[in-house]
C-alpha cells in the first residue's frame, strides 16, 4: 500500500543517493538535503558517460564499443572505416562518363553526362533518394543501329576495400547486359585484374560473379561459398581465372538464389550486393532487401558475421596483391554483344537480338536504381581487442547507474 502513497521527493532523493553512490561510494550520507543532493547529481552526471564512440575517440577506443571488429587470419584486429560514400544529387560528380563504343561489342553507344542528362538517362529522384541511371526506353531504331545507353568509371582507383552496394532495382530483360564491376587500370587487360559483381543478361534469375586475371590464378578448391562454378567438373580451366584460358570468361560463379538477379530481385525491393578484397581473399555476397544484416544499415559492417560468401578467391592459389590493384569501379547497360548477342538463341526470348533492340517498350527495365554505394578502408589495430566483453562492459554499467539505484530507492521506501 505504501507504493500508492509515496512522498515524491524522498522518493527522487533517495533514488539519486543510490545513483550517487554507486558511481561516488565517498558520498557522505549525512548530507541528505535538497541543495546537497542537487549538487551530488549535477556532480554524477558530469562523469557519467557510457562507451559510445565520439569524433575525438580513438580507433582502439571505439573498437570496444563498435560490433564491426573483425580479425585477420593471423588475429590481428581490423575494422571497416568509411571511407567514400556515392549517393544523393551529386553522386555523378565524382565518375566519368565512357562514350563511344562497347569493348565487349554491345549493340550500344555510350553517351557523355550531357547527353544523357539531357535525355534522362541519368537522374536523382527527388521522390525516394534514388540515383538513376537507364537505357534509352523511347527511341524506336532502324535495325542494327546502337541504343543510347551509360557507362560510368568512378575517378578514385582502390586497391583493397568493402565495397556495399544498396540497389532499389537493377537492369534486366531480353537482350539486356547490365554489369557492375571493378576494373584495374592498366596498359593492356587484365593485367591489373577485374571483379564482376552484379552481372547477368536476358531474364536470368542468377547473378553471376565472375573474377579475370593473368595467368597463375586459380580457385582454391578448398575455399567455401554457396556459389556454383558452371561447367563440366572435368573442364581443366573450369577454375582458371587466366582470362584466356576459356575465352576471357575468367573463373566465374553462379549465385544460387533467385533473388540476387532479374525480375525476383526488384519485386523483393532490391537488395545489397558486399564485396570484400583485401590481401586475404575477394569475396562476394548478396542480400535480398528482408535479410540485409543490420551492421550493414547500421554503417558498421562486419563480414565475418555474413556466413558464407557466394563466390570466394582465396590468396592460395592466387597472389591477390599482384593480380588486383588500382581498380575503378564500373556502371554499364549494353545490349547483344559477346555474352547476351551470342546466348539469345538459347533463351525464350522472342526474335533476334537485334530485332528486339528495335522498340524502345523493351527497354523499361533497363535501368539502375541505386539508394548507395559505399566504400569502407581496412583500418587495423593495435592490441587485441575483445568486442564480447564491450557489451558485457555496457550492461553492467546501466546494471550498477540506473536499476540497482531504483531498487535502492523502492526498499528504501517500503521499509
Amino acid at each position: 500500500m505504501m507504493l500508492f502513497n509515496l512522498n515524491l521527493p524522498l522518493y527522487i532523493h533517495i533514488f539519486l543517493l543510490g545513483f550517487i553512490l554507486i558511481d561516488h561510494p565517498a558520498v557522505a550520507l549525512p548530507n541528505f538535503g535538497v541543495t546537497a543532493v542537487r549538487e551530488q547529481f549535477s556532480k554524477a552526471f558530469a562523469s557519467w558517460s557510457l562507451p559510445f564512440p565520439s569524433s575525438s575517440t580513438s580507433i582502439e577506443k571505439r573498437a570496444q564499443t563498435l560490433s564491426g571488429v573483425n580479425y585477420n587470419p593471423n588475429g590481428t584486429a581490423f575494422l571497416w572505416l568509411p571511407d567514400v560514400e556515392y549517393s544523393g544529387k551529386t553522386f555523378f560528380d565524382t565518375w566519368d562518363f565512357f562514350e563511344g563504343d562497347d569493348p565487349t561489342h554491345g549493340t550500344v553507344h555510350f553517351v557523355n553526362r550531357s547527353f544523357a542528362e539531357d535525355n534522362g538517362l541519368i537522374s536523382f529522384n527527388e521522390q525516394d533518394g534514388t540515383v538513376v541511371m537507364k537505357a534509352d526506353d523511347f527511341t524506336t531504331l532502324p535495325m542494327g543501329v546502337n541504343r543510347s545507353s551509360v557507362r560510368i568509371s568512378s575517378q578514385q582507383l582502390y586497391t583493397t576495400g568493402l565495397f556495399i552496394l544498396d540497389l532499389r532495382r537493377a537492369p534486366w530483360g531480353c537482350a539486356i547486359w547490365p554489369a557492375f564491376w571493378t576494373l584495374g587500370v592498366g596498359p593492356t587487360w587484365p593485367q591489373n585484374g577485374e571483379i564482376d559483381i552484379l552481372e547477368g543478361v536476358h531474364d536470368n534469375e542468377h547473378n553471376q560473379i565472375a573474377f579475370h586475371t593473368n595467368p597463375g590464378c586459380m580457385y582454391d578448391p578448398n575455399a567455401t561459398f554457396t556459389g556454383t562454378i558452371p561447367g563440366d567438373p572435368s573442364e581443366a580451366n573450369r577454375t582458371n581465372c587466366d582470362a584466356s584460358a576459356r575465352q576471357n570468361s575468367g573463373c566465374d560463379v553462379v549465385e544460387w538464389s533467385q533473388a540476387s538477379y532479374g525480375p525476383f530481385f526488384e519485386q523483393q525491393g532490391g537488395g545489397v550486393l558486399a564485396m570484400k578484397w583485401d590481401e586475404n581473399d575477394i569475396s562476394v555476397w548478396s542480400f535480398f532487401r528482408a535479410a540485409v544484416p543490420t551492421d550493414i544499415t547500421a554503417g558498421t559492417p562486419n563480414p565475418s558475421t555474413w556466413g558464407l560468401p557466394s563466390a570466394r578467391l582465396m590468396n592460395t592459389m592466387c597472389d591477390i596483391p599482384n593480380f588486383f590493384a588500382n581498380h575503378t569501379i564500373v556502371f554499364d547497360i549494353t545490349f547483344c554483344g559477346d555474352w547476351a548477342g551470342n546466348s539469345y538463341a538459347t533463351t525464350n526470348c522472342p526474335g533476334t537480338c537485334l530485332e528486339r533492340l528495335m522498340d524502345p517498350a523493351n527497354f523499361v527495365n533497363a535501368t539502375w536504381s541505386i539508394n548507395s554505394l559505399k566504400v569502407y578502408r581496412k583500418e587495423l589495430l593495435s592490441g587485441n581487442p575483445q568486442p564480447s566483453s564491450s557489451s558485457y562492459d555496457y550492461d553492467r554499467r546501466v546494471a550498477f547507474r540506473v536499476i540497482l539505484p531504483l531498487v535502492a530507492a523502492l526498499i528504501f521506501t517500503f521499509y
